[in-house]
């Protein structure tokens, strides 16, 4: 019986060590598996690490997560993952839940991938609502409403010189973030986006 635990975030820019230290809290893991930059919409099995996870998981593991919403965003996906699981003689542990069961624990996933969903649609209507806001005021000013200079993300070093200086010495992601003052996340983008 293996305690494993399961990390996603969303963007490249976003890290998985909250999830790992708020998971944690004194107990050790057989396996991690994570996705990173994998947003919830995208069916739980199709991640990466999440379908490596479930080739793993074996009768009588418990799968820890941070959120119900961690395991995806559609309350479809998510009840039909937690019943694979189930199924499967999977505990799926749900930090601040606690272990999910059949009957009352399944209704109380339902419930909350329905929130989780809710939250979603809410999110998508707050940010096309700011980025009309923005464009206005870029519009009228030369200044989106939150003061900066345009729409897109503030350009941080050159690229190509990124790029150019991490494969001339062979450096690790850390080592090129460092040398550019940059955060590891920007130089996986410039890297990403320059393969």
């Amino acid at each position: 019986m293996s305690n494993i635990a399961y990390y996603r975030v969303s963007t490249n820019d976003q890290s998985i060590e909250s999830q790992r230290a708020a998971l944690s809290g004194g107990r050790t893991f057989d396996k991690e598996f994570k996705d990173e930059g994998v947003s919830g919409a995208v069916p739980a099995a199709d991640r990466p690490g999440f379908a490596k996870m479930l080739e793993f998981v074996r009768e009588g593991d418990t799968l820890f997560v941070y959120a119900v919403d961690r395991l995806g965003r559609d309350a479809i996906d998510i009840q039909m993952t937690v019943r694979k699981l189930i199924d499967k003689g999977v505990t799926v542990d749900v930090h601040g839940l606690g272990p999910i069961g059949r009957g009352v624990g399944e209704l109380i996933v339902a419930v909350l991938a329905q929130v989780a969903n809710m939250e979603r649609e809410k999110i998508i209507a707050r940010t096309a609502a700011g980025r009309v806001t923005a464009i206005a005021s870029l519009a009228a000013t030369g200044k989106t409403h939150k003061g900066k200079d345009s729409m897109g993300r503030p350009v941080k070093g050159d690229k190509a010189a990124v790029v150019a200086w991490r494969d001339a010495n062979k450096a690790s992601f850390r080592q090129t973030a460092e040398q550019f003052g940059l955060s590891e996340a920007t130089v996986k983008r410039y890297c990403r986006v320059a393969a």
